[in-house]
């Protein structure tokens, strides 16, 4: 017999609200999959820093950009920017911003924050 697990974000498993942020996250097929919504100004080194104590973001991060943009930078200078309707890989050692003006929202796959 076939299974299917269906789950809304409006009564997400969990829900983190660091600094600029809301992550919400539901736990489908045995895989945990994010609504991240980040505030104009929001910035990972700003934000999220103080929280986990690294010195760059040291999650591996899989997604699709819904609205807004969004610029990460590398340990190693590299940098790049993806904007709604972009999907997107990062390695762990980065920075990450809001571009903007406009919230940045954004359904991940793999990767959060401390993790």
């Amino acid at each position: 017999m076939s299974s299917i697990e269906i789950k809304s974000f409006a009564n997400a498993d969990e829900v983190n609200e660091p600094n600029n942020a809301r992550v919400e996250a539901v736990n489908v097929g045995g895989q945990r999959v994010m609504r991240l919504h980040l505030m104009p100004g929001w910035k990972w080194s700003q934000d999220i820093k103080p929280t986990v104590g690294t010195e760059s973001c040291q999650a591996s991060h899989c997604g699709v950009m819904v609205q807004g943009t969004i610029c990460v930078r590398h340990d190693d200078g590299s940098e790049g920017t993806y904007s709604a309707g972009d999907a997107y890989a990062i390695a762990p050692g980065h920075d990450a911003w809001v571009v903007g003006d406009t919230e940045a929202v954004a359904f991940e796959f793999h990767g959060a924050w401390g993790e």
